[in-house]
């Protein structure tokens, strides 16, 4: 078994080196204090409650969506910019991408910044179980826009932020403007 294991990721390092990332970013993640899953003590599927204190803290919450959009966006960008490199070279680099994120998202600069710019008054970070969630919700749009024809990922894209803005007036392209240049009409609707 270990043989076959061994012999099937040889044939496939990429996997590994995910692996290693995701691996190193949940051991970073305990190492800041964040909890392995929901304080709560449960685990579940889906938080539909953006105000809940379980929102990042199960497997998969609005912001799921935001996360989906990454690999597709990091899957354009990277296919611009670096197609010269192999698929698995870039899907390795959009993991690492999003890794950096998760443990960006979870340091206490950007918990702080979501409080003060953001409607997310009580946001204490994500659950590690969320945050390699997050990172397997990327993973999934990467892989999913390799296959897609283009128009179907630029209506992927666009379902994605119009669908959670219209469910909870929030999406990534505001959460974006929300963290790099605060504006508070945006803040005031966000807060209905």
């Amino acid at each position: 078994m270990i043989g076959r294991l061994t012999g099937w990721l040889r044939a496939r390092p990429h996997i590994g080196i995910i692996a290693l990332i995701v691996a190193g970013t949940v051991v970073a993640l305990l190492s800041y204090g964040r909890p392995p899953i929901c304080t709560c003590g449960t685990i579940r599927l889906w938080e539909g409650a953006v105000n809940s204190p379980e929102n990042s803290q199960q497997i998969a919450d609005w912001y799921t969506l935001s996360h989906f959009t990454h690999g597709i966006l990091f899957y354009g960008l990277f296919w611009l910019v670096l197609r010269s490199l192999r698929f698995e070279t870039r899907l390795i680099l959009a993991v690492a991408v999003e890794a950096g994120w998760e443990l960006l998202e979870n340091s206490s600069f950007i918990i702080d910044r979501y409080r003060q710019a953001t409607i997310a008054l009580g946001y204490t970070g994500d659950s590690v179980l969320n945050s390699v969630s997050d990172i397997a919700f990327m993973t999934l749009g990467f892989l999913l826009a390799r296959r897609a024809p283009l128009w179907l990922s630029v209506t992927l894209v666009l379902f994605c932020e119009l669908f959670a803005l219209w469910m909870i007036r929030d999406n990534l392209t505001l959460n974006i403007v929300m963290l790099v240049w605060p504006v508070q009409a945006i803040k005031q609707w966000q807060g209905g």
